[in-house]
């Protein structure tokens, strides 16, 4: 499962929490991103992955947002496993995300928003591509303005069914009950740069070597035209679940109506 991003300044991406902004009615706002991982040592046979991700978000109006997104994958496995590369489309996701309130700076009250999210087995599980399973996720994003160039934001929601993973990045060997937790940081240093630091997190009630996920990201985005942005991340993670390391690069751009 991955997590979404805002508008105008979509300075969310390429981190994974989530912000409470919501693409305006008639708009389409797309993200496409690469991200390369070593993973840990623990994977073995599965030594690194690359993720291709498009994700497209229009908005409906009246607080509403839909969104669809669906990763390529490779896997890059041992000597021991055939096939050493695996190639193909992962699971596919569906959301649709609700701005309940916007921040209110007079009284000091942050916005919020609630998003739910079905991931539909698009990915061949025999091969790690997909998970095989039906994923249903709910979260709530909290969102506020520290200062007029920093934000602050986070997640938490919970997986009903499903696990996290996406490829063999995440946890799999849930089958639901995982709760999940994000929260970023995010300055705009200048017109032309902003940066920002997260951490995010997942814990499974089941025990299992992936049982847990934690990974953190420095990043930030560049203007590269009008309502186009470029995005980059650096990853570090912790527990067989997340990536030892990764890199992540990509790109933002609103299209109006």
């Amino acid at each position: 499962m991955t997590g979404l991003w805002p508008l105008s300044a979509r300075a969310q991406q390429p981190f994974s929490t989530d912000d409470a902004d919501v693409t305006p009615k008639g708009w389409v706002h797309v993200e496409a991103f690469n991200e390369y991982d070593w993973l840990q040592f623990s994977q073995a046979p599965h030594r690194r992955q690359n993720t291709i991700n498009m994700r497209v978000n229009y908005g409906l109006g009246r607080g509403l947002e839909l969104d669809l997104d669906s990763p390529l994958i490779t896997i890059v496995n041992d000597a021991t496993v055939s096939p050493r590369r695996p190639f193909g489309i992962g699971d596919t996701n569906f959301g649709v995300k609700y701005n309940l309130r916007s921040e209110h700076p007079a009284s000091h009250a942050p916005a919020l928003t609630v998003t739910a999210y079905i991931e539909t087995p698009t990915g061949d599980s025999a091969t790690g591509l997909g998970s095989g399973l039906i994923d249903v996720w709910m979260y709530g994003v909290v969102q506020k303005t520290l200062a007029p160039a920093v934000v602050l934001r986070v997640n938490g929601g919970y997986l009903f069914t499903g696990n996290t993973s996406t490829g063999v990045v995440g946890i799999t060997t849930a089958r639901g009950h995982i709760a999940t937790m994000a929260g970023s940081l995010v300055r705009r240093v200048s017109d032309r740069l902003t940066l920002g630091g997260e951490v995010a997190a997942a814990v499974a009630n089941e025990a299992g070597r992936d049982h847990g996920q934690l990974q953190a990201l420095l990043g930030g985005n560049v203007p590269l035209r009008e309502r186009l942005t470029l995005d980059v991340g650096l990853i570090a993670g912790h527990f067989a679940a997340s990536p030892r390391v990764g890199v992540q690069v990509g790109l933002s751009w609103d299209l109006p109506r």
